[in-house]
């Protein structure tokens, strides 16, 4: 019998349930291919880990199933109690590590399915939910993390909360499968008044971003809305929108894409502006075709005219044209900042994102002793980082003792490159990664480190990225460098995207080893010593000397992709 699409699934599980409850509580060591499609709704991917499949495929095992719960952030607020919360969590039920998401979430690792039902029991116990962190609805909506007290950044926090309390779900099916029918802090009910029977065609990205710091990458969502101040107010924002980086092999159609600009809104009618987007989405957004199926692809193949004028219809307001917008950087905010009420918050850079304890850096201890001993609340950032908030100046000096005392690093300490970088998880976890990247960019950095310290470039703002697949999870088709994963141990070289997040890279070389990666670089950091002007960012000097190679596009990576598919039939391990 043919396996049902997605859409088919999605409309006979009876708002979201269908046998997820039965198989929960069931002998069986994981879910089946439907039931993995809504598992994601409710905030959980299905994974194995890769590590060990050849090992038990020789001893004849199944696979090591384990499960990611990832944790819905608006805007990555959350309290002390929720962090610790969160790190109890991960201690007896994951892996022992929290990783940040580049959404500004939590994801928690390595949870079996025996202990699947009581980590999302638990999550939500602290006031916060899984509840469509994944799935095709909207997804976290991301915003400026740092907590200054100006209107700017108190208006992008409200809106992100707005904006997800919108789109959350109204199905009761959460409740009743991981709560034991103890319904959220909202109406339930089985009609769904935005999303229908089927709900969105794919997953739907809404980000907040304030100029001049594009640090969540406003580009890089499926509606972007960008604040616009006047007089100390918040008087509006622009609304971007059909950006997107994920693209299929053997598909030529599909590409990563930055959104474009719709119009200017005034702040009261900002959520309506977002429902009106997601909407016509939700009723043109190509059902036939998931590899097709992102907001991107009907903007392309319907026109940025038409999808405005069939959103300003739905939202039945007035509009203006997108105000100019300029950005300075894609950067977060590291080290002690004032918040503008008195109180100050800190910055900290963290490994790939990567909550842990390891000999040299006890991330994990330092920030449990934090948050328990001051109660500073958290915000996630869509960097991958952490800052602390509302701390008392007097308390600045024992903040750091405890900093030091566990081997974190003061960002000052770091070149602005490896502040910058980022990876995505990758092996072990992902079902789709090709080639490392969390557990190796590290050690890349390391050397690359050493190359912009012997020209004096410690501190120039390089933004390097690497994804293990051409998914781009870790954003990197609009990065000044990147390496996508293509084969085990093999990259494609991208190159000329920019630190403001405005461009998209090109492709440089189809194909380089992980071992020849620093090499390439430092050839591209020669150029750029040689040719620059004066003061001039590698983004500016690669704009102005530079055309970029071919954008990214699928059949780049279309031979390494078929050979891994011929060897997934016959068996082999990749």
């Amino acid at each position: 019998m043919a396996s049902k699409s997605v859409e088919e699934i999605k409309s006979e599980s009876h708002a979201l349930r269908g046998t997820l409850k039965e198989t929960l509580t069931s002998d069986g060591s994981h879910f089946s291919e439907e039931e993995y499609q809504l598992l994601k709704f409710h905030g959980t991917y299905q994974q194995d880990d890769r590590d060990e499949r050849a090992t038990r495929k020789k001893q004849n095992l199944d696979k090591a199933w384990i499960f990611m719960v990832r944790s819905k952030l608006p805007g990555g607020a959350l309290s002390a109690s929720q962090y610790l919360d969160h790190d109890q969590i991960a201690g007896e039920f994951g892996n022992g590590t929290l990783r940040i998401t580049t959404r500004q979430g939590f994801q928690i690792h390595g949870v079996v399915k025996g202990d699947l039902q009581e980590c999302i029991r638990r999550i939500n116990a602290s006031g916060i939910t899984t509840w469509g962190a994944c799935g095709d609805v909207v997804r976290n909506t991301v915003a400026p993390a740092s907590p200054f007290k100006d209107a700017a950044h108190l208006d992008a926090q409200r809106l992100a909360k707005e904006i997800s309390d919108t789109f959350l779900a109204k199905t009761s099916a959460y409740a009743e499968i991981w709560l034991d029918g103890q319904h959220l802090n909202q109406e339930t009910t089985e009609a769904e008044p935005i999303y229908g029977k089927q709900y969105l065609p794919r997953k739907f990205k809404i980000g907040i971003a304030i100029p001049p710091r594009n640090d969540v990458d406003i580009y890089s969502n499926d509606l972007g809305f960008i604040s616009y101040v006047e007089s100390g107010q918040v008087k509006g924002y622009t609304v971007v929108a059909g950006g997107g980086f994920g693209m299929t092999h053997g598909k030529t159609d599909t590409f990563p894409a930055l959104a474009k600009p719709l119009f200017y809104v005034a702040r009261e009618h900002a959520v309506q502006a977002a429902v009106a987007v997601v909407t016509t989405q939700r009723d043109f957004g190509n059902r036939g075709d998931r590899k097709r199926a992102r907001l991107k692809y009907l903007i392309d193949e319907r026109g940025i005219d038409w999808f405005r004028a069939e959103v300003i219809k739905r939202l039945n307001v007035p509009v203006e044209p997108a105000k100019p917008v300029r950005w300075k950087t894609v950067s977060d905010l590291y080290g002690w900042q004032e918040q503008g009420d008195g109180k100050l918050f800190y910055g900290l850079w963290i490994e790939e994102g990567r909550i842990k304890d390891t000999e040299q850096r006890r991330w994990r201890t330092a920030f449990r002793e934090i948050a328990t001993r001051f109660g500073f609340p958290v915000r996630l950032t869509t960097n991958c980082n952490i800052i602390f908030h509302d701390i008392d100046p007097a308390l600045k000096d024992q903040v750091e003792e405890i900093f030091a005392r566990h081997g974190i690093p003061k960002p000052e300490t770091l070149t602005e490159t490896r502040r910058l970088g980022q990876a995505c998880v990758a092996l072990p976890t992902c079902g789709l990664a090709l080639a490392e990247s969390e557990r190796v960019f590290h050690l890349v950095l390391d050397q690359i480190d050493d190359i912009l310290k012997e020209f004096g470039l410690a501190d120039e703002p390089i933004l390097i990225r690497m994804t293990g697949c051409p998914n781009g999870c870790a954003r990197p088709y609009n990065a000044d460098i990147a390496f996508v994963g293509r084969a085990p141990g093999k990259y494609a070289l991208f190159v000329g995207g920019s630190i403001t997040g405005e461009r998209l890279a090109g492709l440089r070389e189809k194909t380089i080893t992980l071992e020849e990666i620093p090499q390439r670089v430092r050839e591209l950091i020669e150029e750029f010593v040689q040719e620059r002007q004066a003061q001039e960012t590698f983004s500016a000097y690669w704009g102005r000397t530079q055309v970029n190679g071919p954008p990214p596009m699928p059949d780049q990576f279309h031979l390494e992709f078929a050979q891994r598919e011929n060897k997934v039939l016959v068996g082999a391990e990749v």
